[in-house]
């Protein structure tokens, strides 16, 4: 840990940290209430899902517009502004009145925590270029932890005051988080230029591959979405988004309604399934320094696919309380599929590229909570989890396919991360 401490790099991590924590909690505390939602706004499975889907879509779309501003500002101003409009979308959340009005104010609140997710990948691999898997295992690790409290508090709030208040106590936790980025994170980079200096030339004029989304830059782009290890690490990192958006949507509705446990142990099951990334996200990223890509997953992957395949066989809390530990696996496959496609990208389109990627990835991963819903609207809630075994089971057929490392190889601390002895 001293590694992530020194030169005064550790009080930007924490302050990253923080913000990535807090959007991403407040995002799963959808899932935790939508009991509430589906009363209050009448709304059946499918129509839950669809919530789910436009939550996820307008985070998917929100990608690229964060790297495009990651790559041409100050990463101050991004993540700061990033959580200071989470602030005031949350505030219209608890404001709606009608179904259309929470779809809407769910759609800004989305595209607004988006903002937030590449410019915390850009500065860490700024500030991180040798050990990024590890730093970005602490601020992954911290967003499970704002993911294991915030929703249970959230639920607790709702049940004995009203589910506008399980979303309202956030709204300062935001301007806080929002102040405490802008003094912070610094303007420049660690020799002191700006940190969008690459985007001019000695002249003053825009450059090509900087921020603006020029020809040249979609030329770039276009040609590492051709790389193979670019194009099966964007495929593994996108199945897994669908088994995570489809499972988190709906873990809490399934063991309440299918399992018959209560509202309150749910939210405990769904806080403890986040809490356990705290410890598996910092491993799962120091795994990946060492060992590299393939082997980590495999791990991963064989553990959660596992125990969603068992998940519809077993009764009871211990046993369910067993699984949800298994699956929680599954979040250590972002922090390794993540680390290693930002460092296969080019630096000088890594904002926009990886922005790219990421609005790729979870567009697609965004269709499976609907898609979800509709199977549980049928009776087929079981039978959907089968089907997100079988997605990880995919996801390891993949991996296996993932070529050696190139860009990133230099920096590996142990075996190249892209396994290339394998």
């Amino acid at each position: 840990m001293d590694a992530l401490r020194g030169d005064g790099r550790g009080t930007v991590l924490v302050a990253v940290a923080c913000g990535w924590g807090l959007s991403m909690g407040v995002r799963m505390i959808y899932p935790v209430l939508l009991p509430h939602l589906q009363v209050a706004y009448d709304l059946d499975y499918t129509s839950a899902g669809l919530l789910l889907t436009v939550l996820f879509l307008a985070y998917a779309f929100g990608q690229l517009p964060g790297g495009l501003l990651a790559d041409r500002f100050a990463e101050r101003y991004v993540l700061a502004g990033s959580v200071a409009l989470c602030a005031a979308t949350i505030l219209l959340v608890v404001t709606a009145g009608t179904p259309a009005l929470l779809f809407l104010a769910t759609i800004l609140f989305g595209f607004g925590a988006a903002l937030y997710a590449v410019a915390r990948y850009t500065t860490l691999a700024r500030l991180y270029p040798d050990t990024i898997g590890s730093a970005n295992g602490v601020t992954a690790a911290a967003q499970d932890a704002g993911q294991s409290l915030l929703p249970p508090l959230a639920g607790s709030l709702a049940g004995v005051l009203a589910w506008q208040y399980g979303f309202g106590f956030a709204i300062p936790l935001f301007v806080l988080v929002a102040l405490l980025l802008w003094w912070v994170v610094p303007e420049s980079d660690d020799d002191g230029s700006s940190v969008d200096s690459d985007a001019t030339d000695d002249s003053g004029s825009e450059t090509d591959a900087g921020g603006a989304l020029s020809l040249e830059t979609a030329r770039l782009v276009a040609s590492e979405l051709r790389n193979p290890s670019i194009l099966y690490g964007t495929a593994i990192f996108t199945l897994g988004l669908c088994i995570w958006q489809a499972f988190t949507g709906f873990y809490p509705t399934y063991v309440i309604e299918v399992k018959g446990l209560s509202s309150t142990v749910a939210s405990i099951l769904f806080g403890t399934f986040f809490a356990l990334g705290v410890v598996i996200k910092p491993i799962a990223g120091g795994a990946y320094d060492r060992i590299g890509l393939r082997r980590s997953l495999l791990v991963l992957l064989g553990v959660s696919g596992s125990a969603l395949a068992v998940l519809p066989f077993v009764e009871g809390l211990v046993p369910i309380a067993a699984i949800t530990v298994l699956v929680s696996f599954l979040l250590g496959f972002g922090v390794v599929t993540e680390a290693y496609l930002i460092l296969e990208l080019p630096e000088e389109i890594r904002g926009t590229g990886f922005g790219l990627l990421r609005t790729i990835a979870f567009g697609v991963g965004a269709l499976s909570p609907v898609v979800f819903g509709a199977a549980a609207d049928r009776g087929l809630f079981d039978y959907a989890f089968f089907a997100l075994a079988a997605i990880a089971g995919v996801m390891i057929l993949l991996a296996l396919r993932v070529p050696a490392a190139t860009r990133n190889e230099s920096n590996a601390t142990g075996p190249s991360r892209g396994d290339p002895s394998e």
